[in-house]
């Protein structure tokens, strides 16, 4: 097969923000580009929407920036407790992740990348290119699979990545000591209300968190996070018993669609196989706490993008962008999963200057 021609350089799997990302680099370093999505339209997730001023700067240097409300810190809190800490180095933003894909979708075919819908079967790979099967248009339309050959793809295709798994890259659940029954869930609402601050408040109870961010001038969105056993009890009946106080103030606002994402913690074998790389959810993912996902996706679709030719330097590169939130998040999860979960509101506001120090680095 050596020699064939190519349809495209890099075909990006996934059309999320990291997908969309990838493109935009990958174009700038003067490739041709195809992202497809087994989704069409503009993409939505059960997500936090919180851009941390390191992921705002990040999605501007792309060339977008995406309307929403602006975020000035972070504030940890519990019945009778708060802790309270504003980013020093500026502000982030709440953004519908609705708003954020449109600016980014507009964004990368503003630089050339082609956008397609359909989804990858299967992947065959050679010395200068994989051959990629994939289904033209959505599951429900008729099946006639088409072959594309790229010379490098990259699986940015989220948690449950098909690119992973076709490329032998997946952790089978509960190899290496995961344990699925304690697998965390995310679910996500938009309530009709004006924001009453300007700081992303995470509401600790003694088994969930709820991160209420503002997204527009009369909208918060509200993410609960929780083990399998107390996210299927339900949205409304996980922020009625664990945050009473949250839904006393949020009262009869008029709700939006549920949408759920989980369980949150994946891990891949490796980064890369052969001309194959994983960017984003996809190589890996700890958990949802401390609310990094959009900025560290971001950075590792730029190293994917400078180090294509070597896969050595992406792995390099992929753990220097990922360590601060790998420790951080595996440490904060552990302490979230102890005896000691009641302590983590007081110890920050004890601790102000560890508290704001932890917020200062997932915010750069």
């Amino acid at each position: 097969m050596g020699g064939r021609a190519t349809d495209t350089d890099v075909l990006v799997v996934g059309a999320g923000p990291v997908g969309l990302a990838a493109a935009t680099r990958a174009r700038a370093a003067g490739l041709d580009v195809l992202v497809l999505d087994r989704r069409a339209g503009t993409l939505d997730k059960a997500c936090g929407e919180g851009l941390l001023p390191g992921a705002l700067r990040a999605v501007r240097d792309l060339g977008a920036d995406p309307p929403g409300q602006p975020l000035t810190g972070i504030s940890y809190r519990a019945p009778g407790r708060h802790a309270d800490h504003r980013f020093v180095a500026g502000p982030g933003r709440g953004v519908r992740r609705t708003a954020l894909h449109a600016a980014l979708r507009a964004r990368a075919a503003d630089v050339g990348a082609d956008l397609a819908h359909g989804r990858v079967t299967a992947l065959r790979q050679d010395a200068e290119g994989v051959d990629v099967e994939l289904v033209p248009g959505s599951r429900d339309a008729a099946r006639h699979p088409e072959t594309l050959r790229a010379r490098w793809v990259l699986g940015c295709d989220g948690l449950h990545s098909t690119v992973r798994r076709l490329a032998g890259l997946d952790v089978r659940p509960g190899r290496g000591g995961d344990r699925p029954s304690r697998s965390r869930f995310g679910l996500r609402r938009h309530f009709l209300v004006a924001p009453w601050t300007d700081l992303v408040e995470v509401h600790w109870s003694p088994h969930a968190e709820a991160y209420v961010t503002p997204v527009a001038a009369d909208v918060v969105g509200v993410a609960l996070l929780a083990p399998r056993t107390v996210s299927g009890a339900g949205f409304d009946t996980l922020l009625r018993t664990q945050f009473p106080e949250l839904a006393a103030r949020l009262g009869d606002a008029e709700a939006g669609p549920l949408l759920g994402a989980g369980p949150l913690r994946c891990r891949s074998l490796r980064r890369t196989a052969g001309r194959v790389r994983l960017v984003g959810d996809a190589s890996g993912y700890v958990d949802a706490l401390t609310g990094e996902g959009v900025r560290v996706g971001l950075a590792q679709a730029d190293a994917a993008v400078r180090h294509l030719g070597d896969a050595a330097a992406y792995e390099r590169a992929w753990r220097t962008a990922t360590r601060d939130y790998r420790a951080l998040t595996t440490g904060l999860v552990a302490w979230a999963s102890s005896p000691a979960r009641g302590a983590i509101v007081p110890a920050a506001a004890r601790l102000p200057w560890l508290y704001g120090a932890v917020v200062e680095r997932l915010a750069r």
